[in-house]
């Protein structure tokens, strides 16, 4: 399974709100190429670390693609790129974030893309969002889904996050 993760908290010029331009760049990898298989719901979510910007809405989605790992990370860039997103502090308020979490079974630390995703297990707006996701697509090897290279269920993942991080689900799932 490949996952992305799609994040906004900011207006763009091209596409207005944040969950209008997630939606559009969930079209724009299609007509890349790129095989939406399922989405999240989405999901307004307080910044972590936490700060005044506004919330986030969050979800993740399911793909298909004959990119590898380094070819996907490179689209997502460029789209980011093509909505206006211009990458300054760490962490900052933006308009657009598209990740690469997850890429099969494939476990990467020492050069780009970092696999699985260095910090999406320490975000409940990724592993809620994957929770859901993860019980919309069916298993057809018959075992249930575990992080690449800790080898731990969801569910051991979703009870370490910290207490502090609100999260709350807009709607249901698309795709």
């Amino acid at each position: 399974m490949i996952v992305i993760g799609l994040g906004a908290n900011l207006p763009t010029a091209s596409h207005g709100g944040p969950r209008e331009t997630l939606t559009a760049a969930l079209a724009r990898l299609e007509r890349a190429g790129v095989r939406i298989r399922a989405r999240s719901s989405w999901y307004a979510t307080a910044p972590v670390p936490a700060s005044d910007q506004p919330d986030f809405i969050n979800a993740v989605a399911a793909v298909a693609t004959d990119l590898g790992p380094r070819q996907l990370l490179t689209l997502l860039h460029s789209i980011e790129t093509e909505f206006g997103r211009v990458r300054t502090v760490r962490n900052a308020a933006r308009g657009i974030d598209l990740d690469l979490l997850i890429y099969e079974t494939l476990v990467s630390a020492d050069q780009p893309p970092i696999l699985p995703h260095p910090r999406m297990t320490e975000r409940a707006f990724v592993l809620y969002p994957l929770a859901e996701l993860l019980d919309m697509i069916p298993d057809p090897e018959g075992m249930a889904w575990r992080l690449p290279g800790s080898n731990e269920p969801i569910g051991a993942l979703l009870a370490r996050l910290p207490p502090d991080q609100r999260i709350r689900r807009l709607d249901a799932a698309g795709c």
